[in-house]
């Protein structure tokens, strides 16, 4: 307990999976946390847990893919509590089906990128901005081993391969500030965004060349899996860490 005590933490996609079990964590150590989602019932749902919990929480309705909403995201927390202390980009999307490059869909394209890239490089030009005036603060991104290794759609491991490579360009940018930035890669997640994917819409070979480089009958990460990773990277504890990109899969890919 404690770990996180008198932090100020945003976390994107606050309203349900990882980011909804981070948020419940890190206002259990501590942590005053701002969520953010575009969905307000959902988001709503998870501030009401936290403090029924004793936390302390900003539900915020924001789409971070818009470059004002993130800079209004950051500015709403300083607003309420008067600093960034940590920065949770987990918002993100699936592509539908695991569409490979030679099957590449440009609306999937520009909506995956929109969300999962753009929308995490917003946030962090934001709270690094407010990070730089008090000379300490963690970023933390859920990237994916599909990042990594490449098993995913094209579009969804561009926008995960560009989060890692803006990770370790973020922690170079501010090494020896006190501004760290780590990426947490995770395998499958059992969370409603996975479980609502339509196997009848896989590709197939696609589907099939991810087989040949995973396990799959290696057990799935649960959201609390993740958060606790999270955790770890957003403390203190981890302090000496930076730039570097965690594979969460419990061995799956090795």
């Amino acid at each position: 307990m404690g770990r996180l005590q008198d932090k100020v933490a945003i976390i994107t996609g606050g309203n349900s999976g990882v980011g909804a079990a981070t948020a419940l964590l890190f206002a259990k150590e501590g942590a005053k946390v701002v969520i953010t989602a575009r969905r307000q019932p959902q988001l709503e749902e998870v501030a009401a847990k936290i403090r029924e919990a004793g936390g302390e929480v900003l539900p915020v309705v924001s789409d971070i893919s818009k470059k004002g909403d993130a800079d209004s995201l950051v500015a709403k927390a300083v607003e309420a509590y008067g600093k960034v202390d940590v920065l949770v980009n987990n918002a993100g999307v699936l592509e539908e089906g695991l569409k490979p490059i030679d099957r590449l869909n440009d609306d999937d394209l520009d909506r995956i990128l929109d969300i999962n890239t753009k929308g995490t490089m917003y946030c962090m030009r934001a709270a690094t901005a407010e990070m730089s005036k008090t000379g300490t603060g963690s970023i933390v991104n859920v990237a994916s081993v599909a990042g990594v290794m490449g098993c995913g759609g094209a579009a969804y491991v561009s926008s995960k391969a560009a989060i890692i490579g803006v990770t370790k360009h973020t922690a170079l940018r501010f090494a020896g500030t006190g501004i760290r930035c780590n990426a947490v890669c995770p395998g499958t997640i059992v969370t409603p965004m996975v479980a609502g994917m339509n196997p009848a819409n896989m590709d197939a070979d696609m589907f099939g060349q991810m087989a040949k480089h995973s396990d799959l009958k290696v057990q799935p990460c649960m959201p609390e899996d993740v958060a606790n990773i999270l955790l770890f990277l957003a403390s203190d504890e981890s302090r000496a860490i930076t730039g570097q990109a965690l594979v969460t899969d419990f061995g799956g890919t090795l």
